[in-house]
C-alpha cells in the first residue's frame, strides 16, 4: 500500500523535487559545518520565508522571492566581512520579525506564512521541481571547484593570506549557493524541514566518516535515506511530512549517538 501511494503520479512530482533537495542540502551542510557557520542555514532560511511571503504578495513565484532575499542577505554578509555564526543569528531575528510582519499586514496571510515554516511538499510544483534541479546542476558544477578553495581557506589560511588569493570570493560564491538551497528547501519542504536536511546528516557523517570524501558521501546518503523513509512513513500514518522528516533526522542522529556511546560500564 506505501509503495503504491509512494510511486502514485499525484506524488511522483513531490517525491523527485524532495530527493534532489534530501541529496543536496545535506552536502552544504557538510561544508558549512566544516566553516563552524551551520547556524548560516537556519539564517538564509528564515530570510527566505520572509522574501518568499513577500513575494507571494506581489504574485511572484515563493521560490523566487526567497531566493532573491536569501541571495541578497549573502551578498551583504560578504561585503561586510562578517563571519561566523552571530551573524546569522541577526538574520534569524529579521527574517523571523518580517515573516510575521508581511503576513500580518498582506493579502497572503498568516496562513501562506506558517506553510512555509511547517512545509507543504505534497503540493509541489513544476517550478519547485525546476529550482532543485538548476540547484543539482549547479552544485555538481561549482562545488567541486570551490571545494579545496573552502577546504584550504579552512585548513591553511595563512597560505592564502600570503599568496593574495581572493578568498572572499570563493566564500561569497559558496554563501550564495548555501543561500540558494536554503530558500528553495524552504520553499518546497518547509524551514525546519530544509534546516533539519542541512544539520543532521552532516553532523552524523562528521563524527563517523573516516575522510572529507565519505563525509560528503555520508552526508548525501543519510539525507537520502532519511528523506524516502519520512515519505514513506508520512503517506503511511497521514502525517505532515516537514515534522516527519526532522523526527526521523532525530530518530538517526540519537540512535548513532547511542552506538558511538557504547554499552555502559
Amino acid at each position: 500500500m506505501v509503495l503504491s501511494e509512494l510511486f502514485d503520479p499525484l506524488f511522483r512530482l513531490a517525491l523527485i523535487d524532495g530527493l534532489l533537495l534530501a541529496a543536496v542540502l545535506p552536502v552544504l551542510g557538510a561544508v558549512l559545518m566544516l566553516r563552524d557557520e551551520w547556524l548560516a542555514a537556519l539564517g538564509f532560511a528564515h530570510l527566505a520565508a520572509a522574501g518568499a511571503l513577500l513575494g507571494l504578495a506581489f504574485g511572484l513565484p515563493a521560490v523566487a522571492g526567497g531566493v532573491a532575499a536569501a541571495g541578497a542577505a549573502a551578498i551583504a554578509k560578504g561585503a561586510g566581512g562578517g563571519q561566523g555564526n552571530a551573524v546569522y543569528g541577526f538574520m534569524i531575528l529579521g527574517g523571523w520579525a518580517a515573516l510575521l510582519l508581511i503576513g500580518a499586514n498582506t493579502e497572503v496571510g498568516e496562513q501562506l506564512g506558517r506553510a512555509l515554516i511547517d512545509g507543504q511538499l505534497y503540493f509541489a510544483g513544476p517550478a519547485d521541481l525546476i529550482a532543485a534541479a538548476l540547484l543539482g546542476g549547479m552544485t555538481a558544477l561549482i562545488l567541486p571547484w570551490l571545494m579545496p578553495r573552502l577546504l584550504r581557506a579552512r585548513l591553511l589560511p595563512q597560505h592564502d593570506a600570503a599568496n593574495g588569493y581572493p578568498v572572499r570570493r570563493w566564500q561569497l560564491g559558496f554563501d550564495l549557493l548555501a543561500a540558494a538551497g536554503m530558500a528553495i528547501g524552504t520553499a518546497s519542504m518547509g524551514l525546519m524541514a530544509a534546516f533539519a536536511l542541512v544539520l543532521v546528516p552532516a553532523w552524523i557523517a562528521f563524527r563517523s566518516a573516516p575522510s572529507w570524501r565519505w563525509t560528503l558521501a555520508g552526508s548525501a546518503a543519510l539525507g537520502v535515506v532519511g528523506y524516502l523513509v519520512s515519505f514513506a512513513a508520512a503517506l503511511a500514518l497521514d502525517q505532515p511530512f516537514g515534522p516527519m522528516l526532522v523526527a526521523v533526522l532525530l530518530v538517526l542522529a540519537g540512535g548513532y549517538a547511542a552506538v558511538a556511546r557504547g554499552p555502559a560500564a
